[in-house]
C-alpha cells in the first residue's frame, strides 16, 4: 500500500491551522467567479434501482470532446452545490471531463424523490446510480470522486466491483473518507463546539423538510431538542426498524480492519493527520492491498488541502497526476 501518492501538501505555515484549512472547504468565497461546469449542467434524475431516483447534475463537453466523466458524492449534509463540489467540479471541466455531482438519498432538493429516509448503509442505491451515470458514456473512462461520507461510500463503490462491476469506473477516490462512522459521530460531538453546531443544524433542517414532504409517513418534532449527534442517531434509528440499534447500523458502513482487503480496483486515499472530524489512527491500520493507495499528510484539516490558498487545491492536482500517468483518457 502506498502511503504517498505524488508531492507532499505543504501549505504556508498560516494556512496550515486546520481549522481555516476545514473551513475554507466550504466557504462559498472559493466557488466565487466564472464555473463553465456549473453554467453547462443540466439537471437528471437518477434511477437507483426498486424506484429509488436520485437527483443530480450532469455538466457536459462539446459533443465529442469529452476526455472522460467524473462523478462527485459530497459529505453528509451536504450536496452538489458544496463548494468542495462546485470547486473540484469545475476544475476537471476545465481539463476537458463531463462532470455529474450526484446527491444523495434526501441531499440537495430532492427530499420529495423517495418515501424512505436517507442513512448512511445505502451501499446498493448509490452503485445503482453511479453505475447507471457511467454508462451514459460507456467508451470513456470513468472516475468517482468522493468526500467525507462520500469518500466512505465511494470506497464500497469500489468493493462492489466484483459483484456488480461498472465496466468503465477505472479509479476511486476518497477525500478525509468517514471509515469509521461512529468515531467520526464522537470526533463531531466532543470536538469544538462549531462543528456540532453546524451539522445539527443541518441534519434538523433536512428532518424537518422530510417532514413537511411526506406529513403523513414522519413526525419528527420531538428530536430537535437534541443537541448532540449520537443522541440524535441513536433517537432517529425508531424510523430504521431494520437495525437493532445505531452500533449495529454504523457497523454496515465502518471500513476499518480488513474491510478494504477485499478491493479489487485501484482506489486512492487522501486523508490529514489533524482532520478534526475523521479521526486518522485507524488508518494506519488499513490493510496492504495493492489497489490500495493511501496518502496520509500532516495538514489539510477535513476535506480541505487547500493550497495555493484560498483557490488552489492540492488534491485535485494530485488526482489529476494519477488519472494522467495512467494513459487512460
Amino acid at each position: 500500500m502506498d502511503r504517498f501518492i505524488e508531492k507532499p501538501f505543504s501549505p504556508s505555515l498560516f494556512f496550515r491551522n486546520r481549522h481555516i484549512q476545514t473551513t475554507f472547504a466550504s466557504l462559498h468565497l472559493r466557488a466565487a467567479g466564472q464555473n463553465e461546469m456549473v453554467a453547462a449542467a443540466e439537471e437528471a434524475i437518477v434511477s437507483a434501482g426498486e424506484g429509488v431516483r436520485l437527483l443530480g447534475y450532469y455538466s457536459r463537453q462539446a459533443a465529442g470532446k469529452s476526455v472522460g466523466t467524473i462523478i462527485l458524492l459530497h459529505g453528509w449534509e451536504g450536496s452538489s452545490d458544496s463548494t468542495y463540489m462546485q470547486t473540484t467540479g469545475r476544475f476537471f471541466y476545465r481539463l476537458g471531463y463531463d462532470v455529474f455531482r450526484l446527491n444523495l438519498r434526501d441531499h440537495g432538493n430532492s427530499h420529495c424523490l423517495n418515501e424512505g429516509i436517507f442513512h448512511g448503509a445505502l451501499t446498493k442505491e448509490t452503485v445503482a446510480a453511479i453505475g447507471e451515470i457511467a454508462r451514459w458514456q460507456p467508451d470513456l473512462p470513468c472516475y468517482l470522486i468522493g468526500f467525507s461520507l462520500g469518500g466512505n461510500f465511494a470506497l464500497r463503490v469500489a468493493l462492489n466491483q466484483s459483484n456488480h462491476p461498472i465496466f468503465n469506473l477505472k479509479k476511486v477516490f476518497a477525500i478525509s473518507p468517514a471509515i469509521d462512522p461512529y468515531k467520526a459521530t464522537l470526533a463531531i460531538d466532543n470536538g469544538p463546539t462549531v462543528y456540532r453546531r453546524y451539522f445539527m443544524a443541518k441534519w434538523k433542517r433536512s428532518l424537518k423538510i422530510k417532514q413537511q414532504c411526506f406529513p403523513a409517513l414522519y413526525n419528527f418534532d420531538s428530536l430537535f431538542r437534541l443537541t448532540h449527534l449520537l443522541s440524535l442517531t441513536e433517537a432517529v434509528m425508531a424510523w430504521y426498524p431494520q437495525f437493532a440499534d445505531y452500533r449495529q447500523y454504523f457497523s454496515l458502513y465502518t471500513l476499518t480492519g480488513d474491510a478494504l482487503s477485499f478491493l479489487s480496483m485501484p482506489a486512492f486515499i487522501f486523508m490529514a493527520e489533524d482532520d478534526p472530524a475523521v479521526p486518522v489512527e485507524d488508518f494506519y491500520n488499513l490493510p496492504d492491498n495493492p489497489f490500495l493507495h493511501l496518502s496520509i499528510q500532516p495538514h489539510g484539516g477535513h476535506c480541505g488541502f487547500i493550497d495555493p490558498f484560498p483557490f488552489g487545491c492540492w488534491y485535485e492536482r494530485q488526482i489529476a497526476a494519477i488519472i494522467e500517468a495512467t494513459g487512460e483518457k
